[in-house]
């Protein structure tokens, strides 16, 4: 993928905080980070706290500047004029002066964007009712709650029709449904060939909407792609057995290490007698030939399998292999 390709490119990225007055300390908040973003794409960042991903996104929208390296958005240089017109972003911990209505603080915005007073009227009718705030766009925004100023955030990161929306934690504060609504808008802006950069905690979320992932730990990518890639890496995934009749526990556990690669890790078989009589079988399997010689071994025998299970790995199994579980999001 070229960089004329992706509406977000990041190229060996630097970046080095110094502190102190006399004999200044260096911290290395990015070290050669590179990622890319490609049009149409739901891209996530996670990492823990102080992973660098807040550093990335400062960087991106032109607040700060790298050390080293290279970043672009819609092939314009990061924090250019020409770049920061196609971002919508919404921060974290969204502030609107609280004498503004969600209608109010819509113009406010528009006018800072540039836009004129009709089309900001236009746009603010349709979006409000997208956000869900339609009905409550003239109360006084100090009455909102923190899901209703993340909708309003939502409304004015769309107001100037970005190509490009960087979104932080944008279903913090919200319901259920609130965070329903929000994926499903998402999708919809997604289907309309936006491209949205994500940062999120909540990895369900993530997982339920991002297209692409890249996982950051002390200011490095350590993984990176979609959610299938990064657990395939994982190496071996556990299965489940439920084995009738009356069936030696030990031979199971020497036909199921039989079954691995002699260039894997084996041994790992675990068996238990349920109170009816049923084994239950858990090991592992690197790959789907390993797990047909296992079904194979236990067929040669005729040991009836009553249930086989490989339990889905999730972006949590993703983010704990690659972070470590002190990992704090």
């Amino acid at each position: 993928m070229s960089d004329s390709d992706a509406v977000i490119a990041v190229d060996r990225l630097t970046k080095t905080y110094r502190s102190g007055l006399i004999g200044k300390r260096s911290v290395a908040a990015l070290r050669q980070v590179s990622l890319r973003a490609n049009r149409g794409e739901v891209f996530g960042l996670l990492g823990p706290n102080g992973a660098g991903k807040t550093t990335l996104i400062k960087i991106l929208l032109g607040v700060i500047r790298g050390s080293g390296g290279t970043a672009r958005l819609l092939d314009f240089p990061a924090g250019s004029i020409a770049a920061r017109r196609q971002v919508g972003y919404l921060p974290e911990s969204l502030r609107i002066d609280r004498h503004h209505t969600a209608r109010t603080a819509l113009k406010f915005y528009g006018g800072m964007s540039g836009l004129d007073g009709e089309t900001i009227r236009t746009r603010s009718e349709r979006l409000l009712r997208l956000v869900g705030l339609e009905g409550r766009d003239r109360e006084s925004v100090k009455r909102f709650s923190k899901g209703m100023y993340q909708r309003l955030g939502l409304a004015q990161a769309l107001l100037h029709d970005p190509d490009l929306l960087i979104l932080d934690e944008p279903t913090d504060g919200l319901d259920p449904v609130g965070r329903s609504e929000v994926r499903r808008l998402l999708l919809e802006l997604k289907g309309r060939g936006k491209t949205i950069f994500l940062n999120s905690h909540i990895l369900q979320e993530v997982e339920l909407v991002c297209d692409r992932v890249a996982v950051m730990a002390a200011g490095q990518v350590r993984g990176i792609g979609t959610i299938d890639e990064l657990t395939e890496n994982l190496g071996d995934r556990e299965v489940k057995f439920d084995l009738a009749g009356e069936v030696d526990q030990q031979a199971v556990v020497r036909l199921l290490t039989d079954a691995f690669d002699p260039a894997s890790e084996a041994g790992r078989v675990s068996v238990d007698r349920l109170p009816n009589g049923i084994l239950h079988v858990v090991t592992a399997w690197r790959d789907q030939p390993t797990l047909d010689r296992m079904v194979d071994r236990l067929r040669e025998r005729s040991i009836s399998i009553l249930a086989i299970a490989t339990p889905r790995r999730s972006l949590e199994d993703v983010f704990l292999s690659l972070v470590g579980s002190t990992g704090e999001l």
